[in-house]
């Protein structure tokens, strides 16, 4: 009897893993390639609105790079969301969500390396065409050109707050009227709280890519590292009754997450620490002894309070 108990245990336990590897692999691509996509979309959209006419695309690599960290947070934040859904144990959860994690990390940084071949393809040179007349604006400054957007060196008319028009035959030289102007994009109304989610991805990315040039030792230890600390928040997916509160609290620990990522990575902060340490810790691996120590303490917080819940019940009962 007790043989058959242990065999439908390990039965349920080997199909919530393949259940959560099935899931995170299929959430991970999806969200890989949707976020490669819209940072494509976004600079052709920003190289359709920007003169010169000579403007190129971003390289694959970069771009590759911005969406391995999007598609890491959003992966394991709705991966834990599921196995709080489907009630499988957070011993189980966050042992299956941290290994796939760092193969797919690993497996993806390796890959991302060898997309250098894809730059002529995918980053070609972008031509901007409009005829005389274009009104560009920004910053509460307005350029009319007066010749067409090939030629964007010829005269135009210059509109500048609380002043007159001003014609300019040519832009730039020693006879300009005003100082000479930047090449003026259309307005960008992108809210700020999306640019910092942006910059934060990047900065990210940045982290991510140097640590790997800098040797696998260094990279394995910040990934594993940061996975750890966004793994090791399932109980907050377990909080309330009501799971979509608990995945938008989710989504804002995990925001919370990559601004601290971006405050600890930056040079200032690490000289900082690195200096409090007396220099007995390697820089490069102060921000992953603090994501590891973060993440150990909030896991034995969660195996604690588990283990006061059972006592409590077992007082009750």
């Amino acid at each position: 009897m007790h043989e058959d108990v242990s065999h439908v245990t390990l039965f349920v336990e080997m199909k919530n893993i393949a259940k959560l590897t099935l899931f995170f692999s299929l959430t991970f691509f999806a969200f890989f390639l949707a976020a490669i996509a819209l940072t494509f979309i976004s600079s052709l959209l920003e190289l359709a609105r920007i003169l010169p006419v000579s403007a190129k695309g971003e390289d694959v690599a970069k771009v590759f790079w911005v969406a391995l960290p999007a598609a890491l947070y959003l992966a394991i934040l709705l991966t834990l969301g599921y196995s709080a859904r489907k009630k499988i144990s957070i011993k189980l959860s966050v042992i299956t969500i941290i290994s796939m994690a760092c193969i797919f990390t690993m497996a993806f940084s390796l890959g991302i390396n060898q997309l250098g071949f894809l730059d002529p393809i995918l980053r070609p040179l972008v031509s901007v065409k409009a005829e005389p007349g274009l009104i560009l604006s920004q910053s509460g400054t307005r350029v009319v050109l007066l010749r067409d957007s090939n030629d964007i060196l010829g005269s135009r008319l210059v509109s500048i707050p609380d002043q007159p028009f001003i014609y300019q035959e040519l832009p730039i030289g020693p006879n300009n009227t005003i100082l000479s102007l930047p090449a003026l994009s259309f307005g960008n109304d992108t809210p700020w709280f999306v640019k910092s989610i942006g910059i934060d991805l990047s900065v990210s990315a940045h982290e991510l890519k140097n640590r790997l040039e800098s040797g696998y030792y260094y990279f394995g230890a910040y990934a594993f590292s940061l996975i750890l600390l966004l793994t090791s928040m399932r109980f907050l997916l377990d909080l309330s009754q009501w799971p979509l509160a608990n995945m938008f609290l989710g989504a804002l620990v995990f925001r919370g997450i990559l601004a601290l990522e971006t405050f600890i990575d930056a040079e200032e902060i690490n000289a900082l620490i690195d200096t409090s340490l007396s220099e007995r810790v390697p820089a490069a691996l102060i921000t992953p002894l603090a994501f590891i120590a973060v993440g150990f303490l909030i896991l034995l917080y969660t195996l604690l309070s588990r283990i006061a819940g059972r006592e409590r019940k077992d007082e009750d009962g």
